[in-house]
């Protein structure tokens, strides 16, 4: 568990660095836990296997086609008996990401809600609720995205986070090299919630690339009393964020993982990138595994994306391709090989040694 933040320095590295994190994280130079990715069309290469495997491959759907609804709903009937049991009596939360509300192409589009939707009723699973954190107004961006529509036609009522109970925990600055007390959410904390986060395949401008574990980590912070504590999660730059989405992960982390590629966004991501007509949706209950496959669908290179080393080390999830298992097609024939921003140099900053001071 991630301790409440105390703002002394020692209990901070003490407590949130853990287990085997302190020696691998805290050091800020940690090697890359995979090998750089294998170039378009080409096999993989086997890499290091994530500490704590299981010895049974982890299991991501990809499924393309030129209806989004459809694609998100098959690539979910393929985990159906998994997912219904590991909902069980939990209340559904469904986070879109919704980061500029003005911009659909930043945006989960309301038809893949609907295909998450649809297969939420094919399984009867009435407790659920659409919910999010938005950097802007959350319930106008409801309305730019359509999801008033949704939330008629299902009977989900649409939540705004800002307006519901929250905890703190602590996130480290890479500026100050201290802790820093956040106020996030306690639906997106609560055990009782059974998160699925609805991604899209977006690349970023401090993170590299955006997928599932950053649309929850990202939008959990709130904006109340007049602030928004969301910019201390991005940690001061591209080894504060890294760092926080890892550790933070233990707690916000999404319990599956829907991936919308059916229209991705590259460049100047994650609100002023372009259009990539990419057509697929990754699907998997390890959603380090759906990042890692996310990754891989948009040519990015595994080994520059801090937050996926630090979650495999840490063994949250599986991130050697040749240890997943792909249900649908083939990734090397729907690679497509975004543009990435125009700062990558420097938000690779996260993979050099911090030089030691006295």
């Amino acid at each position: 568990m991630i301790a409440r933040p105390e703002l002394n320095r020692r209990h901070f590295l003490k407590t949130a660095l853990l287990g085997g994190a302190t020696a691998a994280v805290a050091r800020w130079g940690v090697r890359p836990a995979m090998a750089a990715a294998p170039a378009p069309g080409s096999t993989p290469a086997a890499a290091p296997v994530a500490a704590g495997a299981t010895g049974r491959p982890s299991r991501v759907a990809v499924t393309v086609g030129e209806d989004r609804a459809n694609i998100a709903f098959q690539g979910l009937k393929a985990f159906e008996k998994e997912i219904a049991a590991a909902i069980g009596d939990k209340r559904v939360i469904i986070k879109p990401n919704n980061v500029d509300i003005n911009t659909p192409l930043a945006c989960t589009a309301a038809e893949n809600l609907e295909g998450i939707l649809e297969f939420l009723k094919s399984i009867s699973k009435n407790k659920v609720v659409i919910a999010e954190c938005s950097a802007g107004n959350t319930v106008q961006g409801f309305a730019n995205m359509g999801y008033n529509r949704l939330a008629e036609k299902y009977g989900v009522p649409l939540m705004d986070l800002d307006t519901q109970p929250c905890e703190v925990l602590a996130c480290f600055d890479q500026k100050d090299l201290r802790p820093h007390p956040v106020r996030m959410s306690s639906v997106l904390l609560d055990p009782n919630s059974f998160v699925i986060s609805a991604a899209k395949l977006k690349t970023h401008n401090l993170a590299l690339a955006t997928l599932s574990l950053k649309n929850i980590v990202l939008a959990a912070p709130v904006k109340t009393g007049g602030r928004s504590d969301k910019s201390i999660v991005h940690g001061g730059g591209a080894r504060g964020i890294h760092f926080n989405l890892a550790n933070l992960a233990f707690r916000l982390h999404p319990h599956v993982a829907v991936i919308d590629g059916f229209q991705g966004m590259e460049g100047e991501g994650p609100s002023r990138g372009t259009p990539v007509e990419h057509r697929v949706c990754v699907v998997s209950p390890d959603w380090l595994a759906a990042d890692r496959v996310g990754l891989e669908l948009m040519g990015i290179d595994p080994a520059k994306v801090g937050y996926v080393n630090f979650c495999s080390q840490l063994a949250m999830g599986e991130t050697d391709l040749t240890r997943i298992e792909i249900l649908g097609p083939a990734l090397k024939d729907h690679i497509k090989t975004y543009k990435l921003p125009a700062n990558t140099d420097q938000q690779l900053e996260w993979m050099q040694p911090v030089s030691q001071q006295g």
